[in-house]
């Protein structure tokens, strides 16, 4: 019995029987022998950390569009609370941590330069939409590794692509999905008083008495209400309070934060850059790397512009405009 053959009888041992077992995977799309050490799902978490659209995310902008200071959250560090919260609820409830870390890490690949700002650019832009939930299935699937893909897990791709919308097919995604919002709800509060849009006594007295005074109050609540409701249950729940506390938290942002002019003022700017991308690579597409050239002929050129672009970084988006749209000072030959 080697280390992996080990690590799976004990899962079978341990975990809930609403779980799912790295012995029970349905595979990847293109087999692969199995690896001595580590489970299928293990492997995975590997794989997407390793890769280059993760390490691009600590240069995507969460909802603070490059914010001066160091305390900000970017799409990495959520992606990261998002794991670490997903972990926590899964290892309560014996469910399988590895599937969780695997589906949490990978679920915000495909998200564009400048947040959901410029996932609705593109989206009004393409012809055939723009989802970053789509975007980062595609991510993982054929876009990484030079167009190679990932070749993850059928879980996990079930997992980063339903993280939002339609409930995933495995609890251990429906706890990313709840995961997610639980993090962005009280990291983008955190935010927001730490720039100063907003108060802590400025929340709801009515939310604040049943979920919390505090950032970590909050967080605590609504893990161990959803851990309390969902023992060996074949679903997540959550109490009927403690949900809608929730529910009006997050309208409460959408109304003051994730709508304030001040917060949103640079958002024009972001959708006219993000257009003029567009349109640029549109009219030139052989001005793009050549795994996107490629993509235009095999597919088509609305498709390998969406990809590059969703794929650019904050920064490397400015500094790509900069060199098409912005002259340059003279240099003498």
């Amino acid at each position: 019995m080697n280390i992996r053959e080990f690590y799976e009888q004990s899962e079978e041992k341990v975990l809930s029987r609403y779980a799912v077992p790295a012995s029970k995977s349905r595979g990847r799309r293109i087999y692969e022998p199995q690896c001595e050490l580590r489970t299928i799902f293990q492997r995975d978490v590997g794989r997407v950390i390793h890769c280059a659209s993760f390490r691009r995310l600590k240069h995507k902008t969460q909802v603070f569009l490059s914010p001066d200071g160091d305390h900000y959250r970017t799409r990495l560090t959520h992606t990261l609370e998002v794991s670490q919260i997903a972990r926590t609820i899964a290892r309560a409830l014996r469910l399988n941590e590895d599937l969780t870390e695997a589906i949490a890490v990978g679920h915000d690949l495909g998200h564009p330069p400048f947040g959901h700002a410029g996932e609705r650019t593109l989206n009004r832009l393409s012809p055939s939409g723009f989802a970053h939930n789509e975007q980062s299935l595609r991510v993982v699937d054929s876009i990484e590794k030079n167009g190679e893909g990932l070749n993850l897990s059928w879980e996990v791709r079930d997992g980063i692509l339903h993280h939002t919308g339609s409930p995933a097919a495995t609890l251990e995604g429906q706890i990313v999905q709840i995961s997610d919002r639980i993090a962005y709800i009280n990291h983008d509060i955190d935010d927001a008083i730490h720039a100063g849009v907003l108060h802590g006594e400025d929340l709801p007295a009515e939310i604040r008495a049943i979920l919390g005074e505090s950032y970590t109050a909050r967080i605590n609540t609504l893990v161990t209400d959803i851990v309390t409701n969902s023992v060996d249950s074949p679903e997540l729940m959550m109490s009927e309070e403690v949900e809608t506390a929730m529910e009006e938290l997050r309208d409460y942002l959408f109304a003051h934060v994730y709508t304030n002019p001040i917060v949103k003022g640079e958002e024009v700017k972001a959708d006219g850059m993000i257009e003029a991308l567009y349109e640029f690579y549109r009219a030139h597409p052989d001005m793009m790397p050549m795994q996107y050239i490629e993509t235009a002929f095999r597919e088509d050129v609305d498709r390998a512009v969406c990809d590059y672009i969703a794929g650019m970084s904050d920064t490397y988006a400015v500094a790509v405009y900069r060199d098409n749209f912005i002259p340059k000072g003279w240099n003498k030959l």
